[in-house]
């Protein structure tokens, strides 16, 4: 026991903070930037190519559908990688994620299109948006534990904070290489053949990646469970049958954060570019600026997290976003540059409050032994709730009954997040890395 006791310290002595951080960043921003590249391209490009046969409405829909398959997915990636992060590990697991999500999106960027192989071709893209789905299910919740299951005591929050900078800076890096792309080629090489680049260049992400995670040893908390010899069977059936309610309460909890991004961002860049008359251009330099808001509140929200609670900071942020749904009419139903420029920094403002402290808030509610399974299933259920369709269904609605429409969808959203919130036990002084 002595003995094993050393090897462990030993071990965990070499993950050094910057390590630690710059591993749980790195694949998060990887994930962000995959999973941007394929909501723009759902929108500007993929219509065109892959579902050309349609009219324009009907094949931006179409196109959003395929987008939508990834969320689907996420769930049963959050069972599968779940259970091997559970039972053999967060840093095996977290390769196998990452490898399962950047094969699939390298895959994207050399696919035939329509023209060249007909229905097969959106058949096959969907069938890539499936393995991005599933490598994504795997992948936030083990950079979450890396970060916070490494964290020094009051410092959770801090440390759960820098997976969620991944998503802002995937979010840089996939619109500015469209813009790139768009200022220094025509529109018919783009079309042609630049909107694969962004696709084909994330291997490159992938292989730092690699590289970063392979040099990792285990998390002290998950060590422990190797050590007692506590690893759980089957984590899902546990997850299920002793864990439910807060496998419930987190789904609920966490569909604000995705419904206020996605309305925010595919959304609007959707009703932008064909309502409003923006060029693509336009409007993908107003998100990529507005960006930096939702990256600088992100470290304010773990602040708050670690000083005010976890549960006190998520149900402000709720209220914020229910009361931002009243601006979608008024500001981004104006077309006026600075107010649209308005709502795209209040909306992502909104979403560094919300999107920094849930890593966190998902990874305490449930046990060491089960963690993995939970926090992925949590994060990824909610996925399908608050994003999956949530461009497919602001996009009918606003067609249907106006912008005012989908902010109300956006305030319901945030009530019921705000109600679960509520019911979820504040976890801030919580020894939660002993709780096997």
């Amino acid at each position: 026991m002595s003995s094993s006791s050393t090897t462990v310290t030993t071990e965990v002595a070499t993950n050094s903070k910057v390590r630690v951080l710059f591993a749980s960043l790195v694949g998060t921003t990887i994930e962000f930037f995959d999973f941007y590249i394929y909501a723009t391209a759902a929108v500007l490009i993929f219509p065109h190519l892959f579902f050309p046969e349609s009219s324009g409405s009907a094949a931006i829909l179409q196109s959003l559908a395929t987008f939508a398959i990834a969320f689907i997915a996420r769930p049963i990636g959050a069972a599968i990688f779940g259970h091997l992060g559970d039972r053999i590990g967060r840093k095996a697991t977290l390769v196998a994620a990452l490898l399962t999500m950047g094969i699939s999106t390298v895959c994207i960027g050399l696919l035939p299109t329509y023209a060249q192989i007909g229905i097969v071709a959106p058949l096959l893209l969907a069938l890539c948006r499936l393995g991005q789905g599933l490598g994504l299910g795997g992948e936030w919740s083990g950079a979450v534990l890396l970060a916070t299951e490494n964290a020094p005591e009051g410092k959770r929050a801090w440390y759960g904070m820098f997976p969620q900078l991944g998503a802002p800076i995937g979010f840089i890096l996939a619109t500015g290489s469209f813009l790139l792309l768009t200022a220094f080629m025509s529109e018919q090489a783009f079309m042609t053949w630049g909107w694969r680049i962004p696709f084909v260049a994330s291997s490159i992400l992938v292989l730092v990646g690699l590289y970063i995670r392979l040099t990792l040893h285990e998390t002290p908390a998950f060590q422990k469970v190797l050590n007692k010899q506590k690893e759980v069977n089957v984590p899902f059936k546990e997850v299920m049958t002793k864990h439910f309610p807060m496998l419930v309460l987190g789904t609920i909890a966490a569909i604000c954060t995705f419904v206020v991004f996605y309305l925010t961002t595919v959304f609007a860049l959707t009703w932008g570019t064909t309502q409003l008359g923006y060029t693509r251009s336009e409007f993908l330099e107003l998100q990529l600026v507005a960006t930096l808001c939702f990256a600088g509140f992100i470290p304010l929200s773990a602040i708050f997290a670690e000083k005010f609670g976890r549960k006190n900071t998520s149900i402000a942020v709720c209220v914020l976003s229910a009361l931002f749904g009243l601006c979608f009419a008024p500001l981004l139903g104006s077309g006026s540059p600075i107010l649209v420029f308005l709502f795209l920094c209040m909306g992502l403002s909104i979403m560094g409050l919300t999107y920094g402290p849930i890593g966190t808030v998902l990874s305490e509610i449930f046990p060491i032994s089960v963690r993995y399974t939970g926090s992925a299933l949590t994060f990824n259920l909610a996925g399908i709730f608050g994003a999956s369709f949530a461009p497919y269904i602001a996009t009918k609605l606003a067609e249907s009954y106006g912008l005012g429409a989908v902010g109300l969808y956006l305030s319901v959203a945030s009530i019921l997040s705000l109600i679960a919130f509520l019911l979820i036990r504040e976890t801030k002084n919580d020894d939660v890395n002993n709780q096997i």
